[in-house]
């Protein structure tokens, strides 16, 4: 899939257990497409269980038992896994994009702890799990601005075409998928207009 919209892949790791694609997109890149993308994840690994299944039938169990763990992991409403990201895009809806990420890192923090309570603590993986996803979360918080940086020097250096357009009070409430306009001091500058101010100042 991501082949399909032409996103570079960076690297594909292979684990025991499964592997990860990571890929260098664009912050960007239209909704849809970063959704179908990391749709594709949980879709494998469901086709994957399916064949094991018949090359396997005696493994049945096991085979379900690590298939359920990791699926569901995965899809855990928790930043920076699948599942997190997909929550991100339909906050992002609704948010502009740096409130939305600020909002996902919230919901991953509220998720990870109730997960510590809910699960046996006196079990030494679920404490280094809790530990990790905790370090996890955090490393995406310290991002933020990184993150929104990115969002505006993507839109300063390429012409995004969206067809959804909103007018804002101050760059903080741009949207993905949006163009904008913005009002200050009665003024209204378009998003280009705005941006190309921006950075010839820096």
């Amino acid at each position: 899939m991501g082949i399909l919209f032409k996103v570079k892949i960076k690297n594909i790791i292979i684990y025991p257990l499964g592997g990860i694609t990571k890929f260098e997109m664009p912050v960007n890149i239209e909704k849809y497409k970063e959704l179908l993308i990391l749709l594709m994840g949980p879709l494998f690994q469901v086709l994957a269980y399916c064949v094991l299944l018949l090359i396997l039938p005696s493994y049945r169990e096991t085979i379900t038992f690590y298939h359920l763990n990791i699926l569901l992991f995965n899809l855990l409403p928790i930043y920076p896994l699948d599942g997190g990201k997909i929550l991100n895009i339909f906050i992002s809806e609704f948010m502009p994009f740096k409130k939305s990420l600020i909002l996902s890192i919230i919901i991953s923090y509220l998720t990870s702890i109730l997960l510590f309570v809910k699960l046996d603590k006196k079990l030494l993986n679920i404490i280094i799990m809790e530990l990790l996803l905790i370090i996890l979360i955090t490393k995406e918080y310290r991002k933020i601005n990184y993150i929104y940086n990115k969002f505006l020097l993507e839109r300063y250096l390429n012409s995004y075409r969206f067809r959804r357009v909103n007018i804002i009070k101050n760059e903080e409430n741009m949207y993905r998928d949006h163009r904008h306009l913005l009002k200050k001091e009665g003024k209204y500058y378009t998003e280009s207009e705005f941006l190309t101010k921006k950075y010839k100042k820096s």
